[in-house]
């Protein structure tokens, strides 16, 4: 009963703040990027929950801490030092100020105004759309997975109230609701870890004993020719901290923050929040051993993507489970509403407003907006409908595709004045390319690594080939590169 309460008051502050958001929200870049007004304290709690969700909670924790044991944590550091410090270092001022030199609000749009390619848009487009499908559908399956075991209710009931809830604060408030929803979900969030880590070291007899014991289970359930290879677990350190640095719903945030004065701040208290919440996903998710003999099965297949939830449900009480849930349904709404965001603009900004009718007016295209959060959150629903992979697996798919696709070529865009438009373009095939026929060749098990290569090798790419192709025009590199 008290889960049932506390989520219940949850849906309804959201839906409140859809609806306050609403008032805010009379323009495209108000719904996109809040108008450029974020504060430090807020962009960085944003950029935390958006970072973090069920994927984490129950596809990560649960496969990779079964997999890795204790070794999983040195993801947790990989995600706080690398995916959230260095970005905001890196990426935050260059993407602020460039942005705004070149008028941009997306990633496609980033792309086109540097490059001075008008399809880089329509390419980028379609790419974010497509492939950020299976990001949201993994983060479907596991809030579907948790409220299945929590509420005794369907997996597809609880998709579809999941989509309910999101669908209404995001369409209402665009930008301006996530950020206030993020900021409340990212409090919950750090209490619901604490209380988590709290009850669970406590039952399974103190800290000291739940190290050793984890240890002692890890060599009993996983042989030493069982064990996944350090080269899958330094594969998954790199896909889950420098693929962000490629990923459009993260470097929104930083076109959103209110001047490059408040980098600092906000790379300091985003540390901060990685480290509290990915430390605690990762080590929970290692206390399987302690917990389990064996698997949870779905027929004759390992279910993995049960392990928390079913580990949660049997060892904390009813009232700590109604905060856990609120937890992973918080960290999960954040991701869900960034992602629905972005994929949305994609086809509403870049494809539509870019190229098929530039002169639609505020009201159509804000209405336009808000109808294709509600088309890619059906899509989103129907992947994760029929389950044809783990959390993980669809996870590497969407990172690989997406940040092979970008991270070289945006990267080079904010730091490096040769790189040219058929460089570019060639960097984002290679990683295309590479993270489908990779993903495919290599299997579910090494989807990481596949998905690492892809983004790694355009860095290689794009240089050779801009080397020898036509030069920037040295306007469009002005431009963006004033101020520094």
């Amino acid at each position: 009963m008290a889960a049932i309460i506390f989520v219940c008051l949850f849906m309804l502050l959201m839906i409140g703040i859809g609806l306050w958001g609403m008032r805010k929200t009379t323009s495209l870049n108000d719904f996109f990027i809040g108008g450029r007004s974020i504060g430090p304290w807020v962009s960085a709690v944003a950029y935390g929950t958006t970072y973090f969700s069920a994927v984490l909670f129950i596809g990560f924790a649960g496969k990779l801490g079964w997999g890795f044991g204790l070794s999983s944590i040195l993801i947790a550091l990989g995600n706080a030092f690398l995916g959230s410090f260095a970005a905001w270092l890196i990426l935050g001022k260059r993407t602020r100020v460039m942005t705004q030199n070149l008028d941009v609000i997306t990633m496609p749009e980033f792309l086109q105004e540097r490059y001075g390619a008008n399809w880089f848009k329509l390419i980028s487009a379609a790419i974010i759309f497509i492939f950020l499908l299976p990001y949201c559908a993994s983060i479907f399956k596991g809030l579907g997975h948790l409220f299945e075991s929590t509420f005794s209710i369907s997996y597809d009931t609880a998709l579809l109230i999941m989509i309910i809830i999101t669908a209404i604060y995001l369409i209402l408030g665009g930008y301006f609701a996530i950020t206030v929803t993020d900021f409340i979900q990212g409090i919950v969030m750090i209490f619901g870890c604490a209380a988590m880590v709290a009850v669970l070291t406590s039952d399974a007899g103190g800290i000291s004993n739940v190290i050793s014991m984890i240890s002692t289970k890890y060599a009993e359930h996983i042989p030493e020719a069982k064990k996944p290879s350090m080269l899958i677990l330094g594969s998954l350190i790199f896909m889950t901290s420098f693929g962000t640095w490629g990923l459009p719903q993260m470097v929104q945030k930083f076109y959103a923050i209110k001047n490059e004065k408040v980098i600092m701040k906000a790379a300091i208290a985003t540390t901060v929040f990685a480290l509290i919440i990915s430390l605690t996903a990762y080590f929970v998710g290692s206390m399987s051993h302690i917990f389990f003999d064996t698997l949870p099965m779905n027929g004759t297949k390992p279910a993995f993507d049960r392990i928390v939830p079913d580990m949660l449900n049997a060892h904390l009480p009813q009232t700590l489970m109604a905060l856990i849930l609120l937890l992973v349904l918080s960290a999960s709404m954040s991701t869900l509403s960034s992602l629905i965001l972005v994929s949305s603009s994609a086809v509403a900004i870049d494809m539509y407003k870019g190229h098929v009718n530039p002169n639609i007016s505020k009201r159509k295209s804000l209405a336009m907006m808000r109808f294709l959060c509600l088309v890619f959150m059906a899509f989103a629903f129907f992947i994760a409908r029929y389950e044809f992979a783990f959390i993980v697996t669809l996870m590497s798919l969407s990172w690989g595709v997406v940040a092979g696709s970008f991270l070289a070529p945006y990267l080079y865009g904010l730091y490096w004045k040769g790189a040219t438009k058929a460089g570019v373009l060639a960097g984002m095939i290679t990683g295309f390319t590479l993270a489908i026929v990779l993903f495919y060749k290599m299997g579910q098990d090494y989807s990481p690594l596949a998905s690492s290569i892809a983004m790694i090798v355009p860095f290689a790419v794009v240089p050779v080939v801009s080397l020898f192709t036509k030069p920037p025009r040295k306007d469009i590199v002005e431009k963006a590169f004033k101020g520094f």
